[in-house]
């Protein structure tokens, strides 16, 4: 009996870790290349710039469809309650037709020369480039964006534990002040200052957790993770002892992805010009048509036996277009292509200086950030001995509350300086990474 009872008590405890075992398998443990991998196959804008390769496709295939040829059918049914008469001469008429008529026919269409529609013909080819180099660049930005979200959850997670260690401290002291207070040793006033100051912090706290919500949220969403799932972020892929890289003089813009796509865009804008210029040629087309035609009398057009008479017509001819005078129209479009294309220039020439400022810009943060982190390491070390040092000196009557106070405020406000500078150093590693052309190597 009394082992029954035992067993009957354990399923509680049985179901219990089940329920836990389950909760913790929920949580993802979110390392950066898995987190940068997911983006790249989830995100609602890598997804949109997919589908617009797969348009862009489909946008050739319509182009080349002006250049294939064009069959079209027809067919009709007609009656006349009165027929019209050809007068010849005074007292002669005849009937123009009879009371039923009915046809079908087919006709085709096909373009011979048509300049305007093999450069569209190009022009959808090269379009399918630029939707390919768009993705691309797409991608390079998601990777961009996830890797900073990454980074700062991550940072903010290292304040919380800041704040949760100042908290500890601050503890022991009230502790200790209370005590003394107690003991008629403290007074009134410097038991409320503790009090306040923990306050302080406890709400430091709340809106630092509430921070790092927000910004994992932000962080899911652009992944493309539902945001409710649960992530946890290892505290191993924030390097908190970084060294700077070897630069390189000057990178090579011509292979980044957004000088790649104003290329493309140049080529389009010569192609529109091409399209434009065309205009002033001619152009040569094909026209073939068969119908058969039936007229009767009588509702017997389709009676195997019926008075109806049926017969075919057919025409195979080329219509040359020359174009001769359209108000200058033409040349005003081949003008406008003209100033795009230089402006295509300048995109291109501020583009590339844009680049390079962004590459000397983060070789100067990245070493600003390692000299800062380097001195601020040392500056917590310090601050932290400072303190311990004055807690204890507080401990023994050797020095006052407002010491030990200011000492706590400069140990939080280095600590807080040297995760700030861990989050500028790795926002300006992707930016160099990015500069290089390699940010997609973090996806490995």
């Amino acid at each position: 009996m009394n082992t029954i009872i035992k067993q009957v008590r354990l399923i509680p405890l049985l179901l219990l870790g089940l329920l836990l075992s389950n909760v913790a398998s929920a949580q993802q443990t979110l390392v950066l290349k898995d987190a940068l991998n997911y983006a790249i196959q989830n995100s609602a804008n890598t997804r949109k710039a997919k589908l617009d390769i797969e348009g862009g496709r489909y946008k050739t295939e319509e182009v080349r469809a002006q250049a294939l040829p064009s069959v079209t059918g027809n067919a009709g049914l007609t009656y006349n309650p009165i027929i019209g008469q050809l007068v010849v001469g005074p007292d002669l008429a005849f009937k123009m037709g009879r009371a039923w008529n009915s046809s079908a026919g087919v006709q085709l269409n096909q373009q011979l020369f048509n300049q305007q529609v093999f450069t569209g013909l190009k022009a959808a080819r090269t379009s399918e480039s630029y939707y390919n180099a768009s993705a691309e660049l797409t991608d390079e930005q998601i990777i961009e964006q996830v890797a900073n979200n990454y980074y700062q959850v991550l940072v903010n997670r290292q304040q919380l534990n800041v704040i949760d260690t100042n908290i500890k401290n601050v503890k022991v002291v009230e502790n200790i002040i209370g005590n003394q207070y107690k003991n008629g040793l403290a007074r009134k006033i410097d038991v409320d200052r503790i009090k306040v100051n923990l306050t302080n912090l406890e709400t430091r706290r709340e809106q630092t957790l509430n921070a790092i919500v927000q910004l994992e949220n932000q962080l899911k969403f652009s992944m493309g993770m539902p945001v409710e799932t649960a992530i946890v972020l290892p505290k191993s892929e924030l390097d908190h002892n970084p060294t700077l890289p070897t630069f390189a003089d000057s990178v090579n813009v011509e292979n980044r992805t957004e000088m790649k796509l104003l290329n493309i865009q140049k080529d389009l804008l010569t192609l529109q010009r091409k399209a434009y210029v065309a205009e002033y040629y001619p152009t040569l087309a094909l026209a073939a048509n068969y119908s058969y035609t039936g007229q009767s009398d009588k509702f017997d057009l389709f009676k195997k036996n019926g008075e109806a008479f049926w017969y075919g017509a057919s025409a195979v001819g080329v219509t040359l277009k020359v174009p001769i005078f359209n108000g200058f129209a033409t040349r005003s479009r081949v003008r406008q292509a003209d100033v795009d294309l230089k402006k295509a220039t300048e995109d291109r020439r501020e583009t590339r200086n844009a680049l390079n400022l962004a590459y000397e810009n983060a070789k100067i943060q990245l070493k600003n950030s390692v000299n800062t982190i380097n001195s601020q390491r040392a500056n917590v070390l310090l601050a932290q001995e400072i303190y311990n040092s004055t807690q204890n000196n507080y401990n023994n009557g050797l020095a006052a509350l407002t010491d030990l106070l200011d000492t706590e405020n400069a140990l939080t406000e280095a600590q807080n300086s040297y995760t700030q500078a861990l989050l500028n150093y790795k926002i300006a590693e992707i930016q160099l990474i990015k500069s290089n052309g390699n940010i997609k190597s973090l996806l490995q």
